[in-house]
């Protein structure tokens, strides 16, 4: 590869997984391989997803990806900085500039409104004061919550909180969106509304989504289905 290719290569590629293995160590004795020599490259811009059975690796391979976790052997890199070896203040920065989590049971605050659980991510990135409240609205409207401000999460439906998850995810604008069974815990019609969602701020911010679930609906919704099965790449399918 001259260095042309191999520069624009680079450019192209928001996460490089090298030969990635995870094992835990249960007791003195007892091992559990979780991932197991894993390579993968994704790019820049796209919408893809993490498919397989309970215990085939998929939230693994997202909590490395997203520096909750640090590999055994082998290398994560996030646009062209390597965070396998990072430390946890290191990671701290990594996740807190450069990627989004949405969890399938939302993880806001029930104290806080739709609007504060917005602004927590700015404030975390230490966005001035002035413009936390107004960048929160905004997204807040651009998922369809602009009449939800003020209702904490308990006064929200489970598609609402949801949205708010993806508002909150979003509105520091992170290279890297990680998503782990984000319609797990909502009917049909709205998981397929929040999958959709996620599309079109994928398509309109050229951010990357990356979506653990185990809903075949959800996974051909994407572009590129990656296959697990016993911590191991199965099949890479596209969609």
């Amino acid at each position: 590869m001259d260095s042309v290719k191999g520069e624009k290569y680079m450019n192209n590629t928001a996460v490089q997984v090298n030969d990635v293995w995870k094992v835990y160590k249960i007791g003195r004795k007892i091992e559990v391989e979780a991932l197991k020599g894993v390579s993968l490259e994704i790019e820049k811009g796209e919408f893809m997803s993490i498919m397989g059975p309970s215990g085939s690796g998929k939230s693994t391979l997202l909590n490395l990806i997203g520096g909750l976790d640090i590999p055994t052997e082998g290398k994560v890199t996030i646009e062209g900085t390597e965070i396998s070896k990072m430390k946890e203040r290191q990671l701290l920065k990594i996740r807190r500039e450069k990627v989004g989590f949405v969890f399938q049971f939302y993880n806001l605050l029930p104290y806080l409104t739709a609007l504060e659980n917005v602004m927590l991510s700015l404030i975390a990135i230490g966005a001035p004061r002035r413009k936390r409240k107004e960048e929160a609205k905004n997204i807040l409207e651009q998922v369809g919550l602009g009449a939800r401000l003020k209702h904490k999460p308990g006064e929200l439906s489970g598609g609402e909180q949801q949205r708010v998850a993806i508002a909150r995810a979003l509105v520091s604008r992170p290279a890297i969106v990680l998503a782990d069974e984000p319609t797990g815990d909502l009917d049909t019609k709205t998981g397929m509304e929040i999958i959709d969602l996620m599309k079109n701020f994928n398509q309109e911010l050229e951010q990357t989504f990356i979506i653990v679930t185990h809903d075949h609906d959800v996974s051909h919704k994407t572009e590129r289905i990656i296959h697990l099965r016993d911590g191991k790449i199965e099949r890479v399918e596209l969609s």
